[in-house]
């Protein structure tokens, strides 16, 4: 990250906004860098004066679900015959689009949620989302909103906090495993709720 943020720093302008753009829209289509890292750079940069945070927080947005939208649509528009090439076999195997699919069966569209959590799996389950034809609002949905609660939280965390970045890598962990914590919790509060007032129901139809 180091070596990312001291090339940022030598740009001023505009520059700096197309760079993270860039680099963010790759992250989507696989290129071996971290999205969390990207994102803390950019966070940096804000901090430094060199970029307006709330700006760069748009254009991380942007370039976060621009990114998610092409790899959701290349799975729509190709499906699996794509994966057959070479560059996309090796980032996308059968193993792992066939785990995606039983996790899709499992959990249903808001494994698209959890996605943005996961590294390893985004692109692949974003892909998968594609080739089962989701419809691209839904996917729109659920990747935008995991996408605002993030992307703000990584960059605006970096801006104002950015004199003490060991705290603020810590706290980045603590937002990300919480706000899936959190979402675990109330998936499994409706759960709970969902089966005991059925089985109330069922309990009254034989009575």
């Amino acid at each position: 990250m180091d070596k990312l943020v001291d090339f940022l720093l030598n740009f001023y302008g505009p520059t700096p906004y197309f760079i993270i753009f860039g680099i963010l829209l790759a992250c989507g289509l696989g290129l071996p860098i971290p999205e969390d890292i990207t994102l803390f750079a950019g966070g940096l940069l804000s901090y430094y004066g060199l970029t307006d945070v709330w700006g760069m927080i748009v254009v991380s947005m942007i370039g976060v679900l621009l990114g998610d939208s092409i790899i959701f649509m290349l799975g729509a528009v190709y499906g699996r015959k794509l994966t057959k090439k070479w560059f996309f076999h090796k980032l996308l195997p059968d193993e792992r689009l066939e785990l995606v699919k039983k996790q899709f069966h499992d959990r249903g569209t808001r494994l698209i949620f959890f996605a943005r959590f996961m590294p390893g799996l985004r692109a692949p389950i974003f892909f998968s989302a594609g080739t089962l034809h989701l419809p691209y609002r839904v996917f729109l949905f659920y990747d935008g909103t995991a996408a605002l609660l993030s992307v703000p939280a990584i960059v605006g965390a970096v801006y104002y906090f950015g004199d003490h970045l060991d705290r603020v890598v810590r706290v980045i962990q603590k937002i990300e495993h919480g706000i899936v914590l959190v979402v675990f919790s109330i998936v499994g509060a409706v759960a709970v709720k969902w089966y005991l007032s059925h089985r109330k129901a069922a309990k009254l139809r034989k009575a």
